[in-house]
């Protein structure tokens, strides 16, 4: 007998523009220890299903047209709200997308972790504070005991998500939703935290909704595989056959897009020598810790260049420093010492006036788009804001500016008017991206910009970062934990561990012959199709 059994789910949102059919029809069924892979592209419906099931859609303007939603005998989409809360976060858990938006930053982590044992299994605070430390531990957090008292900005995009799933599982469920739980993972802790979910789920006997744009993932964790497009389920049955013999042209698509192998041409390779476009020497950067004396230092003396046309990337896990080293050589976090050159120009020390004239040249593609997107501006105001202000566009050639950024990053005109709580995580990533090349800038740093996507939309990003590099003899410091697309995309790269570069040198020469412990146990953890 199935633990949950979803029938003929149709859900619609009532828009400014009209009715959109967000879910058409989608039945499947999930069993005590098995695992449902959920894939598709950004939009088609898969978070959709999942926070349905919860009542967890906003009425309105979502309307849940038809279906059932059977689990443990009650149907969970004709139950009131104060039946759900009993079931919510007790009997199903959900590791959101996007940890930021859905921790609290007024309250510590440890406060958050403990409140489903507090609320639902009137356990001891004492109690689940030793639980929660225990559990921070299994997910991967080192200094559990310290971490517990941080708030969520003290933590890296990785670190929340291990907290989000540190959360989800503290109560025991018997059904696990795992929204994209590993995008914001590196490949280490990534094998790690699924090991721990497959080890879970076997002890517990534990139901899991898996909706993942990474397929090599679901392949390696998924018993029965649903796919998604524009609201229908387009093909669904055992994992193995259909990634091995798809039978929809879609499946056949994504597959088709997973990044393989090396990057085909490197400006390395030609015979001139190529300028140095940013220095970086010694760079230190070190934070004050609120509960200790000794400062933390998040970049111990890193040196590199990069490349005038040039795309490099950063890999590391989560909390070794590839966020602070990305923000410090563009001076949105003040580094200690050292030194940080563009075109021999020095960086270090400018203040926010003096760096203003070069923001246009310097611009960052942040991780976390929906916290660096204001949610008050339309996406026509947010491409507008740099177009004005760095290129002076206005009236009919700052729409056309915007229209084609949009239509660069894969996104249609008709989204101008919209705001960023109207879109899926990945179309919310691919607004960021516009953004940051509106102003044209020499140099982009940017950290994790594909992280949120889907397979093909990550390959029309990746393609199109590569034809603007191309087209402007633009640099890139590409900041990533997916090491298929840095191998795919990167001409050199950074390997980062506990603050320090551990290794460096051409792309394919670091994943084919690695030389540090570190960077092979890293190319060991990505998961294989």
């Amino acid at each position: 007998m199935p633990l949950l059994d979803l029938a003929h789910l149709s859900v619609s949102f009532h828009t400014r523009a009209g009715i959109v059919r967000a879910v058409d029809s989608v039945s499947f069924s999930v069993a005590p220890g098995e695992t449902l892979g959920i894939v598709g592209e950004s939009g088609s419906g898969k978070s959709v299903c999942c926070l349905a099931l919860l009542g967890l859609l906003p009425r309105p303007p979502a309307v849940i047209e038809s279906g059932s939603a059977h689990f443990e005998g009650k149907d969970l989409l004709a139950l009131n709200e104060r039946t759900l809360r009993t079931i919510r976060g007790r009997r199903i858990s959900m590791i959101f997308q996007d940890p930021m938006t859905c921790l609290n930053p007024c309250i510590p982590i440890g406060e958050q972790l403990i409140e489903p044992l507090l609320q639902h299994r009137n356990t001891r605070r004492r109690t689940a504070r030793q639980q929660a430390i225990a559990l921070l531990d299994e997910v991967g957090i080192p200094a559990p005991e310290r971490r517990y008292r941080s708030w969520p900005h003290e933590l890296s995009g990785g670190m929340r998500q291990r907290v989000m799933i540190a959360m989800a599982l503290i109560a025991e469920p018997a059904l696990l939703i795992a929204d994209e739980p590993t995008t914001a993972l590196d490949v280490s802790i990534q094998k790690q935290i699924l090991e721990l979910i497959k080890a879970i789920q076997s002890r517990r006997n534990l139901g899991l909704i898996f909706v993942s744009h990474d397929l090599a993932v679901v392949r390696n964790l998924a018993d029965q595989v649903l796919v998604m497009e524009q609201g229908r389920a387009v093909e669904q049955g055992a994992a193995e056959p259909i990634f091995n013999r798809p039978q929809q042209p879609y499946t056949q698509k994504l597959l088709a897009a997973i990044p393989r192998g090396s990057k085909t041409t490197s400006p390395t390779e030609t015979a001139q020598p190529v300028a140095n476009l940013l220095e970086v020497r010694t760079l230190t950067t070190r934070f004050t810790q609120a509960d200790s004396k000794q400062p933390f230092t998040a970049v111990n003396s890193v040196d590199f260049d990069i490349r005038q046309g040039e795309i490099l990337g950063l890999v590391g896990e989560s909390g070794s420093g590839k966020s602070t080293l990305g923000r410090s050589i563009l001076n949105l976090v003040r580094p200690d010492s050292g030194s940080v050159r563009l075109r021999g120009q020095q960086l270090m020390g400018l203040n926010r006036r003096q760096m203003r004239p070069l923001r246009a040249q310097l611009q960052m593609i942040f991780q976390d788009p929906y916290a660096s997107l204001n949610p008050r501006m339309s996406v026509f105001a947010t491409l507008a804001e740099p177009l004005r202000l760095h290129r002076a566009l206005k009236g009919e050639p700052l729409a056309s500016a915007v229209g084609a950024l949009l239509e660069d990053v894969g996104l249609p005109p008709s989204c101008m008017r919209k705001y960023p709580h109207e879109f899926s995580g990945g179309q919310r990533q691919r607004i960021a991206i516009g953004r940051a090349l509106a102003s044209q800038p020499t140099l982009v740093v940017a950290d994790e910009p594909v992280s949120a996507l889907d397979v093909s939309i990550q390959k029309q990003i990746l393609e199109l970062l590569l034809r603007l590099v191309a087209r402007h003899n633009l640099s890139m410091l590409f900041i990533s934990h997916d090491l298929a697309v840095v191998r795919a995309l990167c001409d050199r790269v950074l390997v980062m561990h506990r603050g320090q570069i551990v290794e460096q040198g051409p792309t394919e020469a670091v994943w084919t012959a690695p030389r540090d412990p570190y960077t092979r146990a890293l190319i060991a953890a990505v998961p294989r199709l």
